[in-house]
């Protein structure tokens, strides 16, 4: 079950991507492990190239997160640039600020070249002030805007209900897109170039070794490579190293039918934390659909998804009076790096396997800078992102928000101790989960809607936290690394690879 994912289609739409499963033994040039929009891009950049690419994917291809987005193109950093420089320093601000430039840039150039009809156009971005935050932001974010290289206008008004004088940074050039319909172009043009695609074949194991990769599916398949590029979200192939560094977060979004120009085409962002995040895209004759996001909490730390829609529903019909009905809602799974810039490069410790995570909320330009930088790197060219995005850098002036972040395990680990949710099964609706205390462990039940019951155990198989019920989403949730699994136990997004076990009920 994978709730989000079939909401989010009332949008996007479903991936007419058809690919079988992978069986037997292959063998390529580069592997790449997830086909969102990190992983399809990086496997267009190399097979357009000539070289032999082989994309597999746990589910569908272009199903993930990538179909969960809300599609924000955009070179301004959602943590503020202010921010940014004060943690990252002022070049490696410019260079990143740069980097999502070009990202933007070389979605619209692909989108031309292959035709991908997928609603890309350029259009203004709007930081606006929230009441709650302090107006001092914005002449913040104008100076450090200056400072990297990214051209903001001061305005006073935005275009909702009582912000007619409201301070606001205005960002040309910004943009927007379809992303499935430019995930189905990618796909097409991979295939044309040669390049191999395998849905529901599930990785379970990455390792490099004399030289080569080899990749094992969860029903025995193998993969050799000579590279191997892990676009998974959350990197399958690594235990803790990298993700130390960042932090799973869970948005959630809403989409509401709205009469055509009521509200100027562009990209709307408020100053609070977490942020509200707005956008349009084109429906009918007569109207548009309106896309709002915001809400964020840490993955596995609340259970009160339909409760935040309805906070996202009431400040949208606050902001704009005339918004229509709800069309459909989802949520996704972000990824916070802790120094604000995402994780792309060499995985560390290896010499030919490479990742791409911590997008925080910028995943639709983090993967088309994965696609420039990686395909660099395996082709041994020199990149000016590398140190920018190299996975194995320290994040030393992050070590506050790390200890804070790493925290959520030490907490978690607790939890082993505590009463179950429920004392016993017969407390349980069907549809629903809970955890439950035996002896001295806990059990993750869910009852079917059949009013059978289905017994794992509670420890993630990723390092062994403790996992929670997502009530929204119908799954179970790691809180420590964001691993996500499905009534059944069996792994939806990574960091686990592999099922929840079976308990001796």
């Amino acid at each position: 079950m994978n709730v989000s994912a079939e909401r989010s289609k009332a949008i996007w739409g479903a991936p007419e991507i058809n690919a079988p499963a992978l069986t037997g033994s292959v063998s390529a040039e580069v592997a790449v492990i997830g086909s969102g929009v990190a992983g399809l891009s990086v496997a267009y950049e190399l097979a357009r190239t000539g070289m032999d690419v082989v994309v597999i994917d746990r589910g569908p291809i272009a199903s993930g997160m990538s179909a969960r987005t809300t599609a924000h193109l955009s070179a301004y950093t959602d943590d503020g640039f202010a921010e940014l420089i004060r943690m990252r320093g002022l070049d490696a601000a410019r260079l990143w600020r740069q980097s999502q430039a070009d990202a933007i840039d070389r979605i619209e150039a692909i989108a031309d070249a292959l035709n991908a009809n997928c609603d890309f156009r350029r259009l203004d971005g709007l930081l606006f002030l929230a009441p709650e935050t302090d107006p001092k932001v914005i002449d913040s974010e104008l100076v450090a805007s200056a400072q990297v290289g990214m051209l903001a206008v001061k305005q006073q008004g935005a275009p909702f209900a009582r912000h007619q004088s409201t301070p606001c940074l205005r960002f040309p050039n910004q943009a927007t897109f379809h992303p499935l319909k430019y995930l189905t172009a990618l796909a097409a043009a991979i295939r044309h170039a040669g390049g191999r695609l395998f849905a529901n074949s599930p990785v379970v194991s990455v390792a490099e070794k004399d030289g080569s990769i080899q990749l094992v599916t969860g029903d025995g398949a193998h993969v050799t490579a000579a590279h191997a590029v892990v676009a998974t979200n959350a990197p399958i192939n690594d235990r803790l190293a990298v993700h130390a560094k960042q932090a799973p977060y869970r948005t959630y979004a809403a989409a509401y039918e709205i009469a055509r120009d009521s509200l100027p085409d562009a990209l709307y962002w408020d100053t609070l934390d977490p942020y509200h995040y707005v956008r349009l895209q084109p429906g009918d004759a007569q109207n548009d659909i309106l896309i709002v996001g915001g809400e964020d909490h840490k993955t596995g730390e609340c259970n009160n998804g339909d409760q935040r829609i309805r906070n996202l529903a009431r400040w949208t019909r606050d902001m704009i009076p005339g918004v229509g009905t709800e069309i459909t809602r989802w949520s996704g799974q972000i990824l916070e790096p802790l120094d604000y810039v995402a994780f792309i490069g060499r995985n560390p410790g290896d010499e030919h396997i490479y990742i791409a995570t911590g997008d925080s909320g910028q995943g639709m330009t983090h993967g088309a800078v994965a696609g420039l930088l990686i395909a660099d790197l395996i082709q041994e060219k020199a990149n000016p992102w590398t140190a920018l995005y190299d996975p194995a850098r320290k994040p030393i002036r992050a070590m506050g928000e790390f200890l804070r972040e790493n925290a959520t395990a030490a907490k978690n680990f607790a939890e082993y101790l505590t009463p179950g949710e429920i004392s016993s099964a017969d407390k349980l609706a069907s549809g629903e989960g809970a955890i439950l205390r035996r002896g001295m462990g806990k059990v993750a039940l869910y009852r079917r809607m059949d009013g059978s019951l289905c017994e794992r155990s509670a420890i993630c198989t990723h390092l062994g936290c403790h996992i929670h019920w997502n009530s929204f989403e119908k799954c179970w949730d790691c809180p420590c690394h964001g691993s996500q699994f499905s009534p059944e136990g069996e792994p939806l997004n990574g960091p686990a690879a592999t099922a929840l076990a079976k308990t001796d009920s």
